[in-house]
């Protein structure tokens, strides 16, 4: 994927069971179990969570996962699940350590431009009321609130954006 110029981050196309993709997505998991509850995470609940919601699709040819590194270390990642008509945006997240950086910003970049090189034209996510912060920067980003697309039992948010030919 590359370095983008001037933001101190550089995102690559990862495999989920590659290490960097496991430590974040084992904070991902644990962040959005303490947010759900508004309580610490119970011993087991990111195994479960974990097993009932694998990441083994986000690879060719149903989708892909990118890694953002920030000063070296693992700092966020974004999937995309590829749809016949449209893809899904899924786990996208950026370390606390690392947000206020342009991480989020960085990880939509790279996703559309990867999701375009692919011939998607529309992009689709579901997401939370509780996560104030990540609506927020899907509607920067050019994402419209639209009608319920799943039944996903988290989602209360569903969005999309028509992505421009390359």
């Amino acid at each position: 994927m590359g370095t983008f110029e001037g933001t101190g981050w550089t995102v690559r196309l990862t495999r989920p069971e590659h290490p960097d993709a496991g430590v974040l997505l084992w904070h991902y998991y644990e962040e959005m179990v303490r947010r759900y509850h508004g309580r610490p995470v119970r011993l087991g609940e990111v195994e479960s969570a974990l097993r009932d919601e694998p990441s083994d699709d986000l690879v060719a040819p149903t989708g892909f996962l990118l890694v953002a590194h920030r000063a070296g270390r693992p700092a966020g990642w974004a999937g995309l699940r590829l749809r016949p008509a449209w893809a899904e945006l899924t786990r996208v997240f950026v370390h606390p350590r690392h947000r206020g950086s342009g991480g989020g910003a960085v990880l939509l970049a790279a996703v559309e431009q990867r999701a375009r090189r692919l011939g998607v034209d529309r992009i689709r996510l579901d997401t939370r009321h509780d996560l104030v912060e990540a609506r927020a920067l899907y509607a920067r980003h050019g994402y419209t609130e639209i009608g319920a697309y799943n039944d996903d039992a988290y989602a209360e948010h569903w969005y999309e954006k028509l992505l421009p030919p390359s």
